[in-house]
Formats: C-alpha cells, structure tokens, sequence
C-alpha cells in the first residue's frame, strides 16, 4: 500500500500507487515534506539489502544533486524532485538516460526535448529559440545479486522557472524554463501524475527491449541534432550532432570525420 511521509500538500499517492501497479506489482509509494536527497536515500537502502521498488518524492531536496555532482537548487513548490528504485537486470544500460527522458516528454507536451545525455529542454523558448532547460534525469545503481542491480533513477523537473535567488540571472539564456510556460496551471502533483507511470512504463520496456525501442522515439525529441555542438571530448571538440547510434552514444560530424561520444564524463553544449 501507499505510505505517507507528512507531506505538507495533498499528493494524489493512492491513486498513483494503484495505477503504478499495473506496471511494476508492489512498488510503494512514499511522499515526504523535506529530505538530502531522493536519490540517496534509495541508495542508503539498497547498500542495507533493500530491493524493493519504491516511488520516493520530496516536496524538498536539501542536498539535491544533478549529474557530475552539480547541485539541483529549487524553492519548494516551485518544482517536482522524486525518485524511482527498483531491482533491475538489462541487456545492456548503455541508453536508458535517453529512454527515461523519452518517456518524461511523451507524458508532458510536445515541446519537451531531450538534450543529450540526460536534460530535458523547452524547445524554442530562449532568447534566439534555441530552448531553455527544463530538467534532468541522475540514473545511480547498487549491486545486490550477481546479474542484478538496484537501479535509482532520480527525475528533477522545474513547474516553475526559476527566479535565480537574490542576484536573479544576469544572463536571461541561462534561466531555466518551467512546466508552467507549457502547461498553465499546472502543479508538482499533476506533473508526477502524468510522469510516474510512464517512467516506471519504460523501466519495464528498457528491460525487455534495451534502446532500440526507444531510438525512433528519441531522434522525434532530439534537441541536439543537426546543430553545432562543443564537447569535451577530445577527439569531438567541436562539430555538427547527427543523431545517436543503436546504443545511444552521440554522433558527431568533425573536421577528422564522425566520432562517437558515449554517455559518461562528456558535457555536450549547443554552440
């Protein structure tokens, strides 16, 4: 059943835990006022033998964290911060980044693209319409059985954009977008509504089917394909993105040819 953890707003929790069992039998849902971390707190867990599958939010994060280590600040209320472990043995993970994202713009607008590896942007709504970014996915695991992994796939999304804190953002392209611009009206709860199964959705086809399920899907929502793109690959310093490959790694066209930049320590910027 659902476990409530004093939120301090109504979520819709029973209603989601019972939509997400269709989709993955006994997951529990938990919903807390203020936590470090989601991410970490499913982590905790499975590193004490807990394999279970949990839906964990926060109406806050203290500590949240982004990819590389970058912090994920936001004013609660102003954005939707949750968590998703469950026990998990793909063929292969190389891709499922680009799968999860797949599944978080399907659920929201058509307008929601995917910045490669791991952002999810508003097309066309900077300055020059290149986008601004909208959220981001850390994907973490834990080992706890020989072909089985605790897989954590923690999901921020800003509902609201942003106001920068007192110093605001000096440069108004670097402000992050918000749900709210796309979706009026909308609220953290109706966001995790639309989102929660179909993230849980594409853990399950992830599985079975790896990114080639998601690939067609993915080049419908990529933000960075035939633009000119830096990296800090060495071998890719600059060039024109042309896609993803069947494992979802970048295809870049450089002056040298076309190299691959796969999904690791590798920041990928629209020039």
């Amino acid at each position: 059943m659902a476990t409530f953890v004093r939120p301090a707003h109504p979520w819709p929790t029973e209603a989601l835990w019972q939509a997400l069992q269709a989709e993955w039998p006994g997951i529990t849902v938990e919903v807390a006022a203020e936590l470090d971390s989601t991410n970490e707190t499913l982590l905790t867990r499975a590193r004490a033998g807990d394999r279970s599958a949990c839906l964990l939010v926060a109406e806050h994060q203290r500590q949240g964290r982004g990819r590389q280590g970058r912090r994920w600040i936001s004013a609660p209320g102003d954005s939707l911060t949750f968590s998703v472990g469950v026990p998990y043995a793909p063929r292969q993970w190389a891709g499922l980044s680009l799968a999860v994202g797949v599944a978080v713009a399907e659920a929201l607008a058509p307008e929601v693209q995917i910045k490669w590896p791991n952002d999810l942007w508003c097309a066309g709504r900077g300055p020059a319409g290149e986008g601004r970014k909208l959220g981001g996915i850390l994907i973490e695991t834990v080992g706890t059985a020989p072909s089985t992994r605790q897989a954590v796939v923690g999901i921020g999304l800003n509902v609201r954009s942003p106001d920068g804190g007192p110093a605001g953002w000096p440069d108004p392209r670097n402000r992050p977008a918000g749900l709210e611009e796309l979706l009026p009206g909308i609220d953290a709860a109706e966001v995790l509504r639309r989102v929660a199964p179909a993230v849980v959705r594409a853990l399950h086809e992830f599985e079975r089917e790896g990114f080639a399920a998601f690939r067609a899907r993915f080049e419908a929502r990529d933000l960075l394909r035939g633009r000119t793109v830096q990296t800090t690959e060495p071998e890719a310093p600059e060039g024109v993105a042309l896609g993803v490959d069947d494992e979802g790694a970048l295809l870049v066209h450089t002056a040298a040819g076309v190299r691959t930049v796969a999904v690791g320590e590798v920041s990928v910027r629209p020039c």
